[in-house]
């Protein structure tokens, strides 16, 4: 097996890649292009430079916390994601993390009260906590029921529903499991896998469904059946890109076209897909003219 901090980095230069090349198609839907259709023929968009988004920054600041042995000690996570914030807040951050974020560089245990208050009460279920899960459950790739109990403890410091901490918990294993797979990979086998350590829910549900699907599925009918991130919940997001990443778990390029079919939340779908896939195979492979138009990995970010 890999070692946990190789695979946890390749893991976020992944997500990074992911975010990056997924975040560049908005533009092109903003102005009207067919997105889709570029897609398909495997043709990226003109820009010279991709950023990335906060999927990529709250990725390197939960790393940061969790490094190098995977403890995941919640005032810790909830202030180096306060500090990322506070670093650049102009990311692409949801609503409910400007008024969370804010508070947690200076008060890191506010998280206990403030991340449960949001939405009404209810704590938010977006596909925040599981887009910058990957690297985690790389990191702990040496036990996936350790690496499922982090995952809620991480989550919970910004998403308090249960289908928000199912996502995470689902992208933390589903990245750690990638890291010890031996050989070809059923992506249906996977899928059930993963949804054995997530908690019951519309999440499992979705992974339940994904692993049922045909072996010939076209990644838009996939989308349609598993949701794309158009509704930026967990549930609308979690199943459709660890498809996409069980389908090409060797292949970290073919990976993100496939994710990238589905549009929708396609900056957070391809990160975490790319998360998922790198852990296992790295970046090296991916096309050159994609490493040299992403933005690297922010100063702060864990290295070698």
């Amino acid at each position: 097996m890999r070692r946990g901090t190789v695979a946890a980095l390749d893991s976020l230069r992944g997500l990074a890649l992911g975010d990056a090349f997924g975040e560049t198609w908005f533009p092109v839907l903003r102005a009207g292009g067919d997105a889709l259709a570029l897609i398909r023929a495997r043709r990226t968009p003109g820009a010279d430079r991709w950023p990335w988004t906060d999927d990529t920054a709250l990725a390197a600041a939960l790393l940061r916390a969790a490094w190098p042995d995977g403890a995941v000690e919640p005032d810790a996570v909830a202030r180096e994601f306060g500090l990322a914030y506070r670093a650049d807040d102009g990311r692409g951050y949801a609503s409910g993390m400007h008024e969370l974020l804010p508070r947690l560089a200076e008060e890191p245990g506010a998280w206990r009260a403030a991340s449960r208050a949001l939405f009404g009460g209810e704590g938010s279920l977006g596909n925040g906590a599981a887009m910058r899960a990957a690297p985690l459950g790389a990191l702990l790739a040496r036990d996936p029921g350790l690496a499922a109990e982090r995952a809620v403890v991480a989550a919970e410091v910004t998403h308090r529903h249960p289908e928000g901490v199912a996502g995470a918990v689902a992208v933390t294993v589903a990245a750690a499991l990638a890291v010890t797979a031996r050989g070809p990979v059923d992506p249906g086998a996977l899928l059930r896998r993963v949804a054995g350590f997530t908690p019951a829910g519309l999440v499992r549900e979705g992974l339940e469904r994904g692993a049922t699907l045909p072996a010939a599925t076209a990644p838009g009918t996939a989308a349609e059946a598993l949701g794309s991130g158009a509704r930026m919940r967990a549930d609308d997001t979690v199943p459709f890109a660890l498809w996409s990443a069980a389908r090409h778990l060797d292949d970290l390029t073919g990976a993100l076209w496939c994710v990238a079919e589905g549009l929708g939340d396609v900056d957070t779908t391809c990160a975490i897909t790319g998360g998922v896939v790198a852990a296992r195979v790295g970046v090296a492979a991916a096309p050159e003219e994609w490493l040299r138009r992403a933005e690297p990995l922010p100063a702060w970010a864990p290295a070698a």
